[in-house]
């Protein structure tokens, strides 16, 4: 199964629409979005509508939080986890052959995602709010940025993990 995990979209519909697109060519099972969707219409009337499989989120610093919880909570496959989010590959995700369990963290900052790599309670952890990809190994987990899929100060950027191979990739938006 191949995860997408994408951050600080910022409104860009034509960056949204590129990415859902290859997504849905690229058979993406989730999308984990680490915060600053910005306006809450983008769930809407641009994810929602192009991806139908599970899209988790987290807010960000650019957000209104009211709405966007009232837009998610109208969608099955929309689920909002507040400031950070948890999933499990065996718990609430099914295993693929070949695959085992893992536990994955998200949120915004990456003060707060560094803090949940250190637990120690995860396989990996993802966040945004610097726009820059990153990926580092603590200890056994592994801390990744995916970058702004915005285009914001960077070029756009996403991440996809297949939890098969446990590969993590970065993708340029413009090269897809």
């Amino acid at each position: 199964m191949r995860i997408a995990i994408i951050s600080d979209s910022h409104d860009n519909i034509v960056n949204t629409e590129k990415f859902l697109a290859w997504a849905n060519e690229n058979e993406i099972a989730i999308i984990i979005h680490c915060g600053d969707v910005s306006a809450p219409s983008m769930i809407k009337k641009v994810m929602v509508p192009m991806f139908s499989g599970p899209i988790h989120l987290v807010h960000g610093n650019v957000s209104d939080r009211k709405l966007l919880k009232k837009i998610c909570a109208e969608f099955k496959n929309v689920t909002l986890h507040g400031d950070e989010g948890e999933i499990e590959i065996g718990r609430d995700i099914p295993l693929q052959a070949g695959g085992e369990k893992m536990k994955i963290a998200f949120c915004h900052f990456p003060e707060r995602a560094k803090k949940l790599a250190q637990s120690g309670q995860y396989n990996l952890v993802f966040y945004g709010h610097t726009h820059k990809p990153w990926i580092e190994n603590i200890n056994k987990t592994i801390l990744a940025n995916p970058g702004t899929l915005g285009g914001l100060f960077q070029k756009a950027t996403f991440a996809i993990f297949d939890t098969t191979t446990k590969n993590l990739d970065l993708k340029v938006l413009e090269d897809i």
